[in-house]
């Protein structure tokens, strides 16, 4: 039984925490500030506040828990909501036979004890964390909020600007991880990680220092901090991205490897230097975010299937292209995840190796070494493999020699910037290509770009603007015979109506009439007329099909799309 006779200033001097005349101190304190003795005791600094929670454990016999050790799963936070978290400091931690296990820092709180069991309607028991300690994983699991941001860069004085910017020798020291800068960047990767950014952009401007973070294709400023820590946030992340502390006058590039939110994540940094200072853009690098399987990119049930027959195809070119960012990689990545097998053997060279696949040999583009693509192509086929991924082809040496490989009886991947797959044709013969290779080589080139998903938090029905769907090339009998939906706005894509990204693509697969076409060096428009009749659907008619399916809008659909068809 609890043994709550005892006091707390008793127990803590038993334990060796405070002296008698802290506990003196505090107690004259606590009859001014009407609050809790253990709250006085840590704000004086007689105590930690492991020590109360301790303290507390032993007077009220309870458990004391480490947060840090323990992994919460998501639908037992779900039985709390973040307010009433956050409000009363406590946070849920296991549910077993119709119990839910709470964590608080105040067993004196029986009020909300009583209330937690209404609102779950099950038995509640509790035990006890530090409070620091349930605050941060509140931030962990619930999200941070917003004047969080704020109240740190509230708390960063100019000493702690000198500290971080002039003492980057302490690096490996622990007690630099006390640093306010360094807590303050650490959060903005973060809270980065936990939006689902795909960049964070730390840009410098006349009067502050502004932070975006590129979300599902678009830019988002967030609590940004003021000028004066502009010159100790770019230091900081030069640090840790092992930059050049003295060079401001030329890009540099350098990579940083932080473990958050229970994953590691590795950051591509990029500084250029800009008016009002280095401008800082950071790729986050998340292999649980990029490795999808084909069958989660968004491709159209009959593309699928048809997809599934090229990549098992013995050799040949395979082509994705489409500008930055439209997610090519993730769908090369995604093809060579479902070839992987200890029978084959595949290489890659990448410029630069993004994320690393288990089972692949990944080669890295050097260009000071003499590593380019032509020459780590060259090596890849003594290593006799079965499938090679060139990154990208950016000139005719590299056309030329991946071209040779697929028919000599390799299966090539490959990517090329052009606006939509008949282009990728044309774009290749341009490069100085002797049509003829073309002709016998290329298989199928796949075009993509990426749309916003409504979120289906809160997906609705909706009635869109009719000369908007008709723009789109939606037919009066698809109107007619058709539901369409929109997102309302709720926290969880915080009120964008869209969450997530999915693939709009078109396949052109090679036959008879596009190879001739090719080896006469047919138009663009010749081609992509032949391939639509021939059954290819252009990433317009794609896009049609996922509106009408709800997974998105028809303006989402015109902003990507429209300009390709």
């Amino acid at each position: 039984m609890p043994d709550r006779s005892r006091m707390l200033g008793e127990i803590l001097i038993e334990m060796g925490c405070l002296t008698p005349l802290e506990l003196a101190d505090a107690l004259g304190k606590q009859k001014e500030r009407n609050e809790r003795l253990g709250d006085i005791l840590v704000d004086l600094g007689y105590i930690q506040p492991e020590d109360l929670t301790r303290a507390l454990a032993d007077q009220f016999d309870m458990e004391m828990v480490d947060l840090e050790s323990i992994d919460i799963d998501k639908d037992v936070i779900e039985m709390i909501p973040a307010e009433t978290a956050r409000d009363h400091t406590i946070i849920p931690i296991d549910y077993d036979d119709d119990t839910l296990i709470i964590a608080m820092g105040d067993p004196w709180d029986l009020n909300t004890i009583d209330n937690l069991r209404f609102m779950v309607n099950c038995t509640v028991e509790c035990v006890l964390a530090t409070k620091p300690a349930i605050k941060e994983a509140i931030n962990r699991y619930y999200g941070i909020q917003e004047n969080q941001l704020d109240d740190m860069i509230a708390d960063i004085g100019e000493e702690d600007i000198s500290f971080v910017d002039h003492n980057a020798e302490m690096e490996g020291d622990a007690s630099a991880e006390d640093a306010p800068v360094i807590k303050l960047v650490y959060l903005i990767i973060t809270e980065a990680v936990r939006s689902r950014a795909s960049d964070i952009h730390v840009e410098p401007m006349a009067d502050r220092l502004r932070i975006r973070y590129r979300i599902d294709g678009n830019c988002y400023e967030v609590d940004s901090p003021p000028k004066r820590l502009q010159s100790a946030v770019l230091a900081r992340l030069k640090i840790m991205a092992k930059m050049n502390m003295a060079e401001k006058r030329r890009p540099q590039d350098g990579r940083i490897k932080i473990s958050t939110l229970g994953r590691d994540i590795d950051l591509r940094v990029n500084s250029l230097p800009a008016t009002h200072g280095e401008s800082v853009v950071m790729r986050i690098l998340d292999k649980e975010a990029v490795m999808f399987g084909l069958d989660q990119l968004g491709f159209h049930a009959d593309d699928y299937r048809i997809l599934q027959g090229l990549i098992r195809r013995p050799n040949g070119v395979m082509l994705v292209t489409g500008p930055t960012g439209s997610g090519k990689t993730t769908t090369l990545y995604a093809a060579l995840n479902e070839l992987n097998r200890s029978d084959r053997k595949i290489i890659t060279a990448e410029d630069p190796v993004e994320y690393n696949l288990s089972g692949i040999n990944q080669c890295q583009v050097n260009r000071a070494a003499g590593m380019t693509f032509d020459k780590i192509i060259r090596a890849m086929l003594r290593q006799a493999p079965n499938i090679i991924l060139v990154g990208e082809i950016r000139d005719q040496e590299t056309a030329d020699i991946a071209i040779q490989a697929a028919l000599t009886g390799h299966l090539v991947f490959s990517t090329l910037h052009t606006n939509d797959a008949p282009s990728a044709i044309t774009r290749l013969i341009d490069m100085g290509v002797a049509p003829f290779l073309v002709a016998s080589s290329v298989q199928a080139i796949i075009a993509q770009r990426l749309v916003r998903r409504i979120c289906p938090d809160c997906k609705e029905e909706i009635q869109p603007d009719v000369s908007i769907l008709k723009s789109a090339g939606i037919t009066d009998e698809q109107i007619n015979n058709n539901k369409f939906y929109g997102g309302a706005g709720c926290e969880a894509c915080k009120g964008q109506g869209f969450r997530g990204r999915r693939g709009i693509y078109e396949i052109m697969v090679m036959n008879s009439r596009l190879r001739e076409m090719a080896f006469k060096i047919a138009t663009t428009d010749a081609i992509r007329n032949q391939a639509v009749r021939d059954g290819m659907h252009t990433l317009l008619m794609d896009g049609v099909r996922k509106v009408l399916e709800g997974m998105t809008t028809a303006e989402e659909i015109l902003t990507v799309a429209k300009n390709v068809t």
